[in-house]
């Protein structure tokens, strides 16, 4: 499939924006989540995203939120505070990382790779065994095929998605050059509406909830807050901090817990927590990511 720019701005009843250039693995996360054939809209970073879904622009977006092995992103964290969405999906994808080239460029000619830094620095033992290649930091993995492409460099390459490969016409010329294969980037569909959470029965893998809550800055306080979680067996997986801007030393928390907003065991919990919390939003509730 060749390289479709109009592609974006097709008309649709959903178009989702995600951060990067067509071709991303933010892409592949919005296939996973909304299909293949939904209309996208590539931003240059992750505020335009939040921005295009805030202004209608884009009436989904997807965005990662957390990889096995870099860590949390901590930047879409505090979006999702300023910013009044809901998450209502997620899913992970797992990162690998092709050689590509433009075609007929064979892998001797070789002798710089462009990529993002994170990738360039997934793919280590690559450029150890390769050591007369050059690592090229680019602003971004599927941006740098683009690039590649449309200057016609023929002593080049780039580290990208295959999906990256397939639109712009490159090229795979090693597969899977990742160090790890066990990295995967955790994403998060949100949308606009104000709509309630699906009943409970609607999904048959089991519901995810998030929130983010502050507590008061004296002993013990996270110790009883996260409690009510555990008095009744809710499964915590995940917590996140972030300063609170404007009281130093003091943290926002972000949860993650197994459970749907309906089961009374939840509102229980959630009543518990919004009697000892200084402030508690909901984020989302949602079915459980593959």
């Amino acid at each position: 499939m060749g390289y479709n720019p109009s592609s974006v701005d097709a008309p649709s009843k959903l178009c989702v924006a995600f951060q990067g250039e067509l071709g991303a693995f933010s892409q592949e996360a919005v296939r996973k989540l909304a299909g293949e054939h939904v209309p996208v809209l590539p931003c240059q970073r992750f505020e335009d995203v939040f921005q295009a879904l805030a202004s209608g622009r884009a009436q989904a977006a997807v965005i990662p939120i957390e990889n096995s092995l870099a860590g949390s992103v901590h930047e879409n964290y505090d979006h999702l505070l300023h910013y009044d969405f809901r998450i209502v999906g997620e899913t992970s994808v797992r990162i690998v990382h092709h050689l590509i080239a433009p075609p007929g460029v064979r892998f001797r000619q070789i002798r710089r790779v462009y990529s993002h830094p994170v990738a360039l620095n997934q793919c280590l033992k690559f450029f150890a065994r390769n050591p007369q290649i050059e690592k090229v930091p680019f602003y971004d993995t599927a941006g740098s095929v683009k690039m590649l492409m449309e200057n016609g460099l023929r002593d080049a390459a780039a580290i990208a998605s295959a999906l990256a490969a397939e639109i712009y016409g490159a090229r795979i010329l090693r597969r899977s050059i990742e160090d790890d294969r066990r990295n995967f980037t955790r994403f998060f569909l949100l949308r606009r509406e104000e709509a309630r959470p699906p009943r409970q029965r609607d999904a048959g893998r089991g519901w995810k909830t998030s929130l983010v809550f502050t507590t008061r800055n004296v002993p013990g306080a996270l110790f009883r807050a996260l409690s009510a979680f555990a008095l009744r067996d809710v499964n915590l997986t995940k917590i996140e901090s972030r300063p609170l801007r404007g009281r130093p030393w003091e943290y926002l928390f972000y949860l993650d817990f197994l459970g749907h907003v309906e089961e009374p065991r939840v509102q229980n919990a959630l009543r518990h927590l919004g009697e000892l919390a200084d402030f508690l939003r909901v984020l989302g509730c949602y079915p459980r990511g593959d």
